[in-house]
């Protein structure tokens, strides 16, 4: 879908350029004519072109280039607009929220094949990041760089904690373990609603089962700090989590070019412990900023603004 829109912007600019240029040479050519036509301080009306409706037409259309190509290049180079539809990134971000991503955090790239042109800084861990899923292309997720290429992760699945060694890759060996602490688990007012579903009649009821409360811990990773959301007594089932090659089970080691991107709530979250690692040329770059929140549960309508959610991403 992202795609599809960046190209239809880039084949509206090009369109529309092409009258644009047709008619600015077209009035420059006529400007150089009428001047030849004052002749003894009388001035003869010359019509080289006929203003017929379809040349307004023509015109009107040429008016939109401007538009076009600031969209386009903000759009595509500076910043762009996403929405969050789903709570896998809860607490820093929730649904409704909209943010804003910095596009040339990671590069200046070609936005058809997102190839890089320039290279600027390099993803850090602990970004919020945007990217193309590596699987479904077309799909753009939201998670947080946990593993930088090189890396070596380690995920305990009762504990739901995570042990990272850097540099792994080049080393063959844990020289030094990145400093990960997690405070106390307190209550918080966040909710997972877990439903059933009642077939009735040959209709299928969704019903609402229970409802149960997050707890909230805040993570410390090299002195970064963020809170994370977790789920007393549901555990996932091992078997789903992604296996990489000649490597045990919740032991990964992130290829060069590659990353490892998880949610902030960890327990309602497909990231990369279930599709493996996210190359950097899927990176669409760094979530910046919430420019409006709206009050809302995942596929309902909103009830109100969340004005005090306005402002940075920490």
């Amino acid at each position: 879908m992202a795609n599809i829109l960046t190209i239809f912007l880039l084949t509206s600019t090009l369109f529309t350029g092409f009258f644009w240029f047709f008619y600015r040479i077209s009035s420059i050519k006529n400007y150089f004519v009428n001047k030849k036509t004052i002749k003894n301080n009388h001035v003869y009306e010359t019509s080289i072109l006929k203003k017929t409706k379809k040349t307004y037409f023509f015109q009107s259309l040429a008016s939109f280039f401007p538009i076009f190509l600031i969209i386009f290049i903000i759009r595509s180079f500076i910043y762009e607009p996403f929405q969050i539809p789903s709570g896998s990134m809860m607490p820093t971000l929730l649904v409704g929220d909209f943010i804003l991503v910095e596009k040339f955090s990671y590069g200046i790239k070609e936005p058809i094949t997102q190839t890089t042109l320039i290279e600027t800084n390099q993803p850090r861990r602990g970004d919020i990041v945007v990217f193309k899923h590596p699987i479904d292309y077309n799909v753009d997720y939201i998670k947080r760089i946990i593993g930088l290429p090189g890396d070596k992760i380690k995920y305990d699945i009762n504990k739901k904690h995570i042990k990272i060694c850097p540099h792994y890759l080049d080393n063959n060996h844990c020289q030094k373990k990145i400093i990960i602490k997690y405070s106390k688990t307190k209550k918080s007012n966040f909710v997972q609603k877990i439903y059933f579903f009642n077939k009735n009649n040959l209709i299928q009821e969704k019903e609402v089962y229970n409802s149960l409360y997050f707890n909230i811990v805040q993570e410390t990773i090299n002195n970064t700090k963020h809170n994370i959301l977790l789920l007393n007594g549901i555990q996932d089932v091992k078997k789903d989590y992604y296996q990489q090659k000649n490597m045990p089970k919740l032991t990964w080691i992130v290829p060069k070019g590659k990353y490892f991107m998880m949610g902030d709530n960890r327990d309602n979250s497909l990231d990369s412990r279930y599709w493996g690692f996210v190359p950097e040329r899927n990176l669409v770059g760094k979530a910046i900023k919430i420019w409006m929140s709206f009050d809302k549960n995942e596929n309902e309508w909103p009830t109100g603004i969340r004005v005090n959610r306005i402002g940075n991403i920490y």
